[in-house]
C-alpha cells in the first residue's frame, strides 16, 4: 500500500511553483547545442570551474574524454579510455573525486586518470569484476558506486580503498526465474528488444542516501544507507528475487513521464532531474517522489518528436545554475528515426550537449556530496 499511496500522490504540476524552497522552475525553458561530438558519446560530470567531461564511444583503439568548457566551448582530449584487444572500448558513467581524478565505466571495468589536456594520459584500471558498468557515483566517504545498467540484473555494487566491488543491493529486475515479464518499446528498431535497465543513473542526495533510476518501469528508487554506507532499505521480500534485492516500498516514484529514466542529478534543494530518453524529454521530481514535472519535450513535428533539441537525452548534469544533458541519438522510439535533428547517423555529428537557455533557480548539488 505504501507504494500506491506514492504513485497516486505524484502529479504533473502545470505552473511555475514547484515545491517549497525549491525554487520556480521556467513555465517554457528552450535549449541551445552548446556542442556536436563526431563520436557517440553517453555518460556526462563536470567540475567546479565550469567545465563538462564526456567519454566517446564504439573506438577499436582508444575512447577519448573531452572537456568542454561552458563559456568556451570547445572539444580538449583530457584522457582515454584502451579498448579491450580484439574490441571496443565504449565508456559510460563519468564521475570526479574530490581530488580531481576521473573515474569512467567502461564494460566490466572502472577506469580513472587525472585529466591532463597538454598530455592526455591512458588512463589505468581502477576495479574489475562489474559487468555491464553504468552509472558511476561518489558517496561521502569516496567509496564508488556503481550500477549494472548493461548487464540487466539490477545490480549496485560499492567500491572501497580495497578496490574490491561489493554488490550492495539489486533492484528488482522484471523477469526472475521464470517469473515476470518483459518491456518492449515502441518502437525499437531493428530488434524490437525488451528494456531490461533497472539500475541505470545514480546520485546521492545531500543526507547521504541513493537515487537510482530504473529505465525500464520509468521509476526512481531510493535505498537509505547509514552513516557508514551501509544498506538500511528493507530488502529481501521476494523469494523469487536474490536476497539483497530491494523492497518495492523503496520505490520513491514511478510516473508515465519518466518513461526511459536515464541520467539523474540533483540540485541544492534536492530536486531530482532525470532524462527521460524514451520520450526526448527532462522531468523534474521533487525530493519526495510527490511532484513530477515534464520541465521539457520535444515539439511534435509531422507527429514525430525526433528532431530535437534533445536527441535520445541520457546524462544530465548540474554545474551551479546551468543545466545540460549529452544526446546519444539512439534509434528508440520518440527518438525513431534518428536521422532527423542535429546529430545523425554517419555525418560529422554523432552525439551532442544541449544546455538550458533560462538559469536555474537552485543551483545544482556540489559534486562528490559531502
Amino acid at each position: 500500500m505504501k507504494m500506491a499511496r506514492r504513485l497516486v500522490a505524484a502529479s504533473l504540476i502545470a505552473g511555475t511553483a514547484f515545491a517549497a524552497g525549491a525554487g520556480p522552475l521556467p513555465d517554457a525553458p528552450t535549449f541551445s547545442t552548446l556542442i556536436t561530438t563526431p563520436e557517440a558519446i553517453e555518460g556526462l560530470t563536470g567540475d567546479g570551474e565550469a567545465n563538462l567531461y564526456v567519454g566517446t564511444r564504439f573506438s577499436a583503439t582508444n575512447c577519448k574524454v573531452y572537456r568542454i568548457s561552458l563559456d568556451k566551448p570547445a572539444l580538449v582530449v583530457v584522457g582515454n579510455v584502451p579498448a579491450p584487444p580484439g574490441g571496443q572500448c565504449s565508456t559510460l558513467g563519468l564521475a570526479l573525486d574530490h581530488g580531481g581524478t576521473l573515474y569512467v565505466a567502461d564494460g566490466d571495468k572502472i577506469y580513472r586518470f587525472v585529466p591532463n589536456a597538454a598530455n592526455p594520459p591512458v588512463a589505468s584500471v581502477f576495479a574489475t569484476g562489474v559487468p555491464g558498468a553504468n552509472g558511476v557515483a561518489f558517496d561521502h566517504f569516496d567509496n564508488v558506486w556503481v550500477s549494472d545498467g548493461g548487464a540487466g540484473l539490477g545490480r549496485v555494487w560499492r567500491i572501497g580503498p580495497d578496490r574490491v566491488p561489493e554488490e550492495m543491493f539489486r533492484v528488482p529486475p522484471m523477469a526472475q526465474a521464470g517469473v515476470g515479464r518483459s518491456v518492449v518499446p515502441l518502437p525499437n528498431p531493428p530488434s524490437g528488444a525488451a528494456v531490461t535497465i533497472f539500475a541505470n543513473g545514480l546520485a546521492f542526495d545531500a543526507n547521504g542516501d541513493l537515487i537510482v533510476t530504473d529505465t525500464s518501469r520509468g521509476a526512481l528508487w531510493k535505498a537509505r544507507l547509514d552513516h557508514r554506507g551501509n544498506v538500511l532499505s528493507s530488502m529481501g521480500c521476494d523469494t523469487t528475487f536474490t536476497s539483497n534485492t530491494l523492497c518495492f516500498e523503496n520505490v520513491l516514484v514511478m510516473h508515465p513521464l519518466l518513461e526511459g529514466a536515464d541520467g539523474v542529478a540533483l540540485d541544492s534543494a534536492g530536486n531530482i532531474w532525470v532524462d527521460a530518453n524514451e520520450r526526448n524529454a527532462v522531468v523534474v521530481v521533487d525530493q519526495n517522489g510527490r511532484t513530477v514535472r515534464e520541465l521539457f519535450r520535444n515539439a511534435p513535428v509531422a507527429g514525430l518528436r525526433n528532431g530535437g533539441p534533445l536527441e535520445f537525452p541520457t546524462s544530465p548534469f548540474l554545474s551551479g545554475k546551468r543545466f545540460c544533458t549529452t544526446s546519444s541519438d539512439l534509434n528508440r522510439r520518440d527518438n525513431s528515426p534518428n536521422s532527423a535533428g542535429e546529430a545523425a547517423p554517419a555525418t560529422s555529428a554523432l552525439g551532442k550537449i544541449s544546455c538550458m537557455d533560462q538559469p536555474l533557480a537552485v543551483p545544482g548539488l556540489p559534486l562528490p556530496v559531502r
